[in-house]
């Protein structure tokens, strides 16, 4: 639902604070979307269950930088970034 409505919102905040941050969590949700498929279909194997437990850090990571970085109304420096 969130990622839905970051798209449709993204016209609404271009050129504030806050395109950076629906861009930010667009990213988040692709990349985790992603890795989350292939971290499933790996613990068959074993290998994906510290793949998702790396996910799951990844994002309470980026959600926390995204949240802190809000709070004070600053864009985010790279929302394209993979990193935080």
């Amino acid at each position: 639902m969130g990622f839905v409505l970051a798209l449709i919102w993204k016209d609404e905040v271009a050129g504030t604070w806050e395109e950076s941050h629906l861009q930010f969590h667009v990213m988040t949700f692709v990349i985790g979307l992603v890795v989350g498929i292939i971290g499933i279909l790996l613990s068959f194997l074993l290998i994906g269950i510290p793949i998702l437990l790396a996910l799951a850090v990844w994002i309470l990571v980026r959600s926390v930088v995204a949240l802190l970085k809000a709070q004070k109304h600053e864009p985010l420096a790279d929302p394209k970034t993979w990193l935080f």
